[in-house]
């Protein structure tokens, strides 16, 4: 017979905390360990800050906030007396070194070691240097029932400080590693790689256990893997999905090696984008406490997706879609806002803006005297809208999804307190073309866990027209901007890889239209920071990773 010994269990728990909910998480992590249990795991292993729910931010600076986390964590132990796995959860912990981001490891009814985060990230959307004091030094493995399990967490994986190799000269076996790892496009194949090089340095296997949920802006793929000591893909969980798998680990004449585990496929490039705008708006919806939504349907493709994803996040009696028609709203606007929610099923509402519109112009017709009509007037109309999807949010405490992308939120075409209004959107991370080809893609595909239906949702008319905001006669956007794919192509080149003028000219886009787009880009700022929070998709989203200022008199002129 086999030693026990030779054999190790080990239970990922890749589930979806709230930050600040300690009492939530706990009992999450509860359920986590008797559902691991019940398939024979001898240990679980949770994701970065658990109990704490990750990022906690400036959480972390109440004493009150600490206490909580820590009494959670001692409970948790305690529970290990009944003989069941033990477990590695991840905690804030105040000690006489400072605040640390921490792990406790507990078995038998007892916390047996913590360890410390000693590389603390601070960049795009990582900011723990405000709030956490980085360990003291490298602290060894964890003798865990005779094997010796090497903790680094997250971040000390990723730079270049050297832990997973001193780890394994101080006689780790293997590497457990607790992670807040947040999504962007083709992530996934960053933390392979990052991870197979961590195993050629210290020669050990290697399991990243990885958060899943929305917070805020941040959306946490899950997408927990193991690489094993010869350098290949151990084991792959799913993405976007929770889960407690049990991988079962051999001990052999090279270490240890895994002989059993999910392999789970990863979505493709569309979906996985679908998939995280769905679990941020659905997270950020329920963990905040809304029942439903409400967003305008204009007959456009950016409200089409994002009702499509509301309905698929939340259920279709959850989404109350809204028509507010004007003089320059099209007969085709109209039919294809109305084909949407009927294809989508949820409620639609027509509420004509004549009235509150013409209103707003007589009421500043003296003031107005002797001016062109402009862009002033065509902001009224987006303003009464957002006046009206306001006044439905106070009135049945629906939260206004807003639907602006990022190529429009990137040169201000944008309405301040107009169709800018709202409490989250899905699709600000999104440029112009990425929102075609998702729409594409759900007209052809339902999502995993999706709560709406199959077929063709955003009809196929509002896929192929000229996109338009209707604020006045035969308006297309392409009267006001580079047709999208230009566009978005010199949005990518100066907000992601931060180019120079020269350098995107030379890609082939005319001079004068990338000079402007670029002064277009800056003098927008003030709008973004007014902006509602909204899903990161890419390496460099408005808000936590692109921090301009407001007062900016740079220009790239070579």
């Amino acid at each position: 017979m086999t030693n026990k010994l030779d054999i190790l269990r080990i239970a990922i728990a890749q589930l979806n905390p709230t930050v600040g909910d300690v009492a939530g998480n706990l009992a999450k992590a509860r359920e986590a360990r008797a559902d691991a249990a019940r398939q024979g795991a001898d240990l679980v292993l949770y994701t970065e800050l658990f109990l704490a729910g990750y990022p906690p931010e400036d959480l972390v600076l109440k004493p009150a906030f600490l206490r909580a986390c820590e009494r959670a964590a001692e409970d948790f132990a305690r529970d290990t007396a009944d003989g069941g796995p033990g477990v590695i959860i991840g905690t804030p912990l105040k000690r006489k070194s400072g605040t640390h981001n921490s792990i406790v490891v507990a078995d038998g009814g007892k916390i047996i070691a913590e360890r410390y985060k000693l590389d603390l990230p601070n960049y795009g959307e990582f900011d723990e240097k405000r709030v956490f004091q980085a360990g003291p030094e490298i602290q060894g493995p964890v003798n865990f029932r005779g094997v010796r399990i090497g903790i680094p967490i997250c971040e000390d994986i990723w730079g270049e400080v050297g832990i997973c190799e001193t780890l394994a000269e101080s006689g780790a076996e293997i590497l457990l590693v607790p992670n807040g790892s947040p999504y962007y496009r083709a992530k996934i194949d960053v933390r392979h790689q990052v991870v197979i090089k961590q195993v050629i340095e210290c020669g050990l296997p290697i399991i990243y256990a990885n958060q899943l949920g929305g917070q805020d802006e941040l959306i946490f793929d899950g997408a927990s893997f193991a690489i094993g000591a010869d350098k290949t893909l151990a084991f792959q969980m799913s993405q976007f999905e929770d889960a407690v798998d049990v991988t079962t680990w051999k001990r052999g004449d090279d270490g240890w090696v895994c002989s059993q585990g999910p392999m789970s496929k990863i979505p493709e490039r569309e979906e996985a984008d679908y998939r995280a705008c769905m679990l941020g708006l659905r997270d950020y919806v329920n963990k905040n406490g809304f029942k439903n939504v409400v967003l305008g349907l204009s007959g456009g493709i950016d409200s089409a997706i994002c009702a499509a994803l509301a309905v698929d996040a939340l259920g279709e009696e959850r989404l109350r879609a809204v028509m507010m028609p004007y003089r320059y709203t099209s007969k085709d606007s109209l039919k294809d806002a109305e084909d949407c929610a009927r294809a989508l099923g949820c409620r639609y509402d027509i509420v004509p803006i004549f009235e509150p519109v013409e209103g707003f112009l007589h009421t500043l017709t003296q003031l107005f005297e002797g001016t062109k009509e402009g862009i002033t007037e065509e902001n009224l109309q987006s303003r009464a809208r957002g006046t009206i999807l306001m006044a439905i949010s106070n009135k049945f405490g629906s939260m206004v999804v807003t639907t602006g992308n990022k190529s429009e939120m990137s040169v201000g075409y944008a309405t301040l307190y107009g169709d800018m209004n709202g409490g989250f959107n899905p699709i600000k991370d999104l440029y112009k073309m990425q929102v075609y080809a998702l729409s594409r893609w759900r007209n052809s595909h339902v999502p995993p866990g999706a709560l709406g239906p199959s077929g063709e949702v955003i009809p196929k008319n509002i896929i192929d027209k000229a996109p338009s905001a209707e604020l006045r006669e035969n308006q297309t956007d392409q009267d006001s901007l580079p047709p999208y794919p230009v566009l978005d192509d010199i949005l990518e080149c100066l907000v992601e890889n931060e180019m120079g003028v020269d350098d995107i000219v030379a890609r082939g886009h005319d001079r004068a239209t990338v000079t402007r787009i670029e002064h277009l880009l800056y003098i927008a700022e003030y709008k973004r920071r007014q902006a509602a929070p909204g899903v990161k998709i890419t390496r460099k989203n408005f808000g936590r990773d692109r921090r301009y200022p407001i007062t900016n008199r740079f220009r790239d002129r070579g």
